[in-house]
């Protein structure tokens, strides 16, 4: 959905057209959803979130300013949101630094003979990312996952955009590490991003 479309149901929706927040809903939900599922591995969590976040965006909408997409800045609520729960069940572990590469937090049309060994890969992955401190867990999933740019990962989680490459390197160092020590970091494959240098990215399926 465009940013002209979103602001048009927006002004919609402030106008009283209540299905026209509908329509903002089921297109942002699935990502939402996945977005909160990632930084709190746990499904019904992440529906709680999901519904806490759209419930903070229908709120506050006449709040929105428009100088972002609506959808960056319901990612913005969905983080909080998370952030709130996970700092609740007080469930983060301290990692320590280790050198890693940069993961393939994607895959990329997998072939049938190869959908059990990726479908392990997603399911470690989401464990590695669960044990994650939150802060590096919600930059992570907003790059690989919802595919934003540095910029408006920065913009979504009011932070400076060096802040942002600098988590999102220590995320993959840390994710990178946790997954060598469970045994579970299999062959390279490429990223999505490939040889982008531009800091903006494309949705990932983690």
């Amino acid at each position: 959905m465009t940013k002209h479309e979103e602001q048009q149901l927006i002004k919609a929706v402030l106008a009283g057209d209540t299905g026209a927040f509908e329509a903002l809903v089921k297109a942002n939900e699935t990502m939402v959803y996945n977005l909160a599922l990632h930084m709190l591995s746990d499904p019904q969590d992440a529906l709680d979130a999901s519904q806490e976040a759209f419930f903070r965006a229908w709120r506050g909408l006449d709040s929105f300013r428009g100088d972002s997409k609506f959808s960056v800045w319901l990612y913005r609520l969905t983080g909080n949101v998370c952030l709130d729960m996970l700092r609740a069940r007080r469930d983060s572990l301290p990692l320590t630094d280790a050198e890693g590469r940069e993961l393939p937090l994607t895959d990329s049309r997998p072939s049938p003979e190869e959908a059990a060994e990726r479908s392990e890969r997603r399911q470690a992955v989401r464990e590695g990312m669960a044990r994650l401190e939150p802060e590096f867990r919600q930059a992570l999933a907003l790059r690989e996952l919802c595919g934003l740019s540095y910029a408006e990962i920065a913009q979504a989680a009011g932070l400076e955009p060096g802040t942002v490459k600098s988590r999102i390197f220590r995320a993959r160092q840390k994710l990178a590490a946790i997954l060598t020590a469970e045994g579970n970091i299999f062959g390279p494959e490429p990223s999505y991003e490939g040889k982008d240098t531009s800091g903006k990215g494309g949705a990932g399926h983690v």
